[in-house]
């Protein structure tokens, strides 16, 4: 419980209208989450706007308002509060509640089209097995020190982060490495959080159904190091023509690391194998399971967080090269004797692309490459045909098939998706919207020196049908469809 005085200190306010000495014992921005004594943030969104919510928020309890507009009738035992911004002041407003928590941890933000998840989780796993006392906020899933925390988005909302980072805090932590998508940034869902360090990993064409247009998706991503505090650190990857735009005018001390450039943190790979990476980095080697150019981008910048945060770099190298992948990046799963069988999360081009790239690497002569691939529903269209030729450019044979579909019908998409191929392409291409199917097929024609990929949805054990989730994992499907192949 805090008086809505403390909250709102910090926050940009316009007007105030009633009493800010009461008390306030929750924060919730959906309405439905509202009860008695609560602070409603009515936030403009995407599908619905928070403002048409305030009645039912103040029937359900709130005795404060905070939004960017005032309503035309007020009630006398509530106070309204209006702010410029009502996200930014949520986050804000969010971190005061739980205390700061953000203040007694270094919290590392990583974003990117590609690399966010395997990164900050090679982090956390890097850190604990260093025996520091650290959390992870991920797709896949959030840790408090080793304790699961079911993960829901890419990154949680103001609220969730907040009181994670408070659990975070009060179980010991020092360090929390965390994903930051773009609709995060763009949403304000990190204000009033104090960042120890960000990292760039790349950018490619992704979320334009979101962001409209590419230059407004590189600037979302750039909003995250333009917050950066002078003490904290910017990383960014030399290598990605973006690269340097991520840090201009940041306050904070720049970094950066790459393959191919000079760079403070320089890598080199030396050997990519089914086994693992062989690689130079800053002068010594390492040796890695992961697989694959893309990782030894995600290793380096993993050794390249851990030194800027103090680490000693011959216990960090030493650690690093134990390290498995995370969950479906490029996991490969038990295939017939002479068949390699990998699934992965690559779900843009050019994920799919480096994914397909690494897998060429390891022809030999009468290798085939079998890929199945989709494209999620209600998401940016124009991504469907440029997945298609990239599975064809690589591939001699690929299954077109659904992801998660959500609302739109599997054929629909795969319609769109063949659009991207020339005469040649669809000839190697097969068209079959039940994954299930599409994977067993798959399976069957895979024969001994081959290698099959099925791509899009890595780790994820559903898929969202219409609203529904539906149990589903590529790695079971796989081994079940080669049981009975």
């Amino acid at each position: 419980m805090k008086l809505l005085k403390e909250i709102l200190y910090g926050t940009r306010i316009h007007d105030i209208v009633g009493n800010t000495h009461v008390a306030i014992e929750d924060i919730a921005f959906d309405s439905r989450e509202v009860k008695a004594f609560s602070l409603f943030v009515a936030i403009p969104g995407t599908r619905v706007n928070g403002f048409d919510f305030i009645d039912q928020a103040i029937e359900q309890g709130a005795t404060a308002i905070v939004a960017e507009q005032l309503p035309e009738t007020t009630h006398d035992q509530v106070t309204y509060v209006r702010v410029q911004d009502a996200a930014d002041a949520l986050g804000k407003m969010a971190s005061t509640f739980y205390d700061d928590p953000s203040e007694s941890l270094k919290i590392i933000a990583v974003t990117g089209t590609n690399g966010k998840t395997t990164t900050v989780s090679l982090l956390h796993r890097l850190f604990r097995s260093m025996d520091r006392r650290a959390g992870l906020l991920s797709t896949v899933e959030n840790r408090i020190l080793d304790r699961v925390v079911p993960a829901s988005h890419t990154t949680p909302d103001a609220l969730q982060m907040q009181r994670l980072f408070r659990e975070m805090a009060d179980a010991g932590c020092k360090y929390v490495f965390m994903e930051a998508s773009s609709h995060s940034i763009d949403q304000k869902r990190l204000a009033g959080t104090k960042l120890a360090g960000a990292v760039f990993t790349n950018i490619t064409h992704e979320h334009l159904d979101y962001h409209g247009d590419f230059n407004s998706y590189i600037q979302a991503k750039k909003g995250l190091f333009d917050a950066l505090p002078p003490e904290g650190f910017a990383l960014y990857n030399q290598d990605d023509s973006h690269g340097p735009d991520m840090v201009m005018d940041c306050k904070g001390r720049i970094r950066d690391y790459a393959l191919s450039s000079m760079a403070d943190y320089r890598g080199r790979v030396v050997e990519n194998h089914l086994g693992g990476l062989q690689m130079h980095v800053n002068g010594h080697d390492l040796y890695s399971q992961l697989i694959g150019g893309f990782n030894a981008y995600n290793l380096l910048s993993v050794f390249a967080v851990a030194l800027e945060l103090g680490m000693e770099e011959l216990e960090v190298l030493t650690h690093l090269s134990l390290l498995k992948p995370p969950a479906g990046r490029f996991e490969q799963v038990q295939a017939p004797e002479g068949i390699t069988a990998v699934v992965d999360y690559a779900h843009t081009p050019d994920a799919l692309d480096n994914v397909l790239k690494t897998i060429d690497s390891f022809r030999t002569g009468t290798t085939q490459v079998i890929t199945v691939v989709g494209c999620g529903g209600n998401r940016d269209k124009t991504k469907r045909p440029v997945m298609a030729r990239v599975a064809a450019k690589w591939s001699n044979r690929v299954f077109l098939t659904s992801d998660n579909p959500r609302d739109e019908q599997p054929d629909a998409i795969i319609a769109d998706m063949r659009a991207g191929l020339d005469p040649i392409d669809t000839k190697k291409c097969i068209a079959i919207s039940d994954r299930r199917e599409a994977i067993r097929m798959a399976a069957q024609l895979a024969a001994e020196g081959d290698i099959l990929l099925v791509a899009g949805k890595g780790h994820e054990t559903y898929q969202e049908i219409k609203g529904v989730r539906h149990d589903f994992d590529d790695r079971e499907e796989l081994l079940n469809a080669f049981k009975h192949a």
